[in-house]
């Protein structure tokens, strides 16, 4: 397993604009808070064949990836059976789910103030929600009890699979990151320091870019030119970023070639990633 971590978004609703994702600036924070950070990010609609395709990718790789929505039991559901598909076994109704089910079911008829009738229809389609790939394991719920599960892959990819409502979703990723992962955090504490650079083109500044990179093979160069900013008009914000221990060395190569070309900059910027 690697210590990268992507994120699968799944849903008609996201691509139409319909609801806008608030998954990935989330799963951004909570990696951050433990010295982790997202690799990548897919998007995909209620397409079986395409959430297929995007799951066999994260399983053919060895990352940690968690997919947030489509684990419900409605027709426009389809991620653990695409799970199931991408994996090549079997949905099979896991046992510890079954029983977490029933026991929202319940909790659900005590609070309407009705009989649980356990062999009702719509109670048995209920239990769909608890059918995972076979060898699945449970992720627990604490808003409701429905569980999430993790299936992990040939190469050894985690994939954790989350419902798509933030409120069920957010606290789901926690548990498995402080569950499984702490091994990982805080690990190789990642460093970024900027600059604004006044009136400068792009392509003056990629030779500098490129010998940077050549220098510092532990360092990630980045440029993100903006034409309207609110205080600081037409820059580019030039930096590097990547290990906390290998930015200084780059900072200060990348400063004196700025100084070389005569940049015109300005405010300095440092983020702890």
């Amino acid at each position: 397993m690697s210590s990268h971590f992507g994120l699968i978004i799944v849903g008609d609703e996201i691509l139409s604009g319909k609801r806008v994702d608030k998954h990935m600036p989330k799963v951004i924070e909570l990696l951050s808070a433990r010295g982790l950070a997202l690799s990548y990010a897919d998007y995909v609609g209620d397409s079986p064949e395409r959430i297929t395709a995007t799951l066999r990718r994260a399983f053919s790789s060895a990352d940690v990836v968690f997919s947030c929505g489509g684990i419900g039991a409605t027709p426009d559901d389809h991620t653990r059976q695409c799970a199931a598909r991408a994996l090549g076994v079997e949905l099979v109704l896991h046992p510890q789910a079954e029983a977490l089910i029933r026991e929202r079911m319940q909790d659900t008829a005590r609070e309407q103030g009705v009989p649980y009738e356990a062999n009702r229809p719509d109670n048995l389609h209920r239990l769909n929600m608890g059918m995972f790939p076979k060898g699945a394991r449970i992720v627990p719920n604490p808003y409701n009890k429905i569980p999430g599960f993790s299936c992990t892959g040939p190469e050894g990819a985690d994939v954790h699979f989350v419902p798509g409502f933030p409120v069920m979703a957010w606290p789901m990723i926690e548990w498995v990151l402080d569950q499984q992962y702490p091994h990982l955090f805080n690990r190789a504490p990642q460093t970024e320091q900027s600059v604004i650079v006044f009136g400068a083109l792009e392509a003056v500044l990629t030779p500098l870019m490129e010998r940077i990179e050549q220098r510092h093979p532990q360092i990630r160069v980045f440029s993100l030119p903006s034409v309207d900013h609110p205080q600081y008009g037409r820059h580019i914000e030039l930096g590097v970023k990547g290990p906390a221990a290998h930015v200084p060395a780059a900072w200060a190569d990348l400063q004196e070639g700025l100084h070389n070309i005569g940049a015109n900059c300005g405010p300095q910027l440092v983020r702890n990633l």
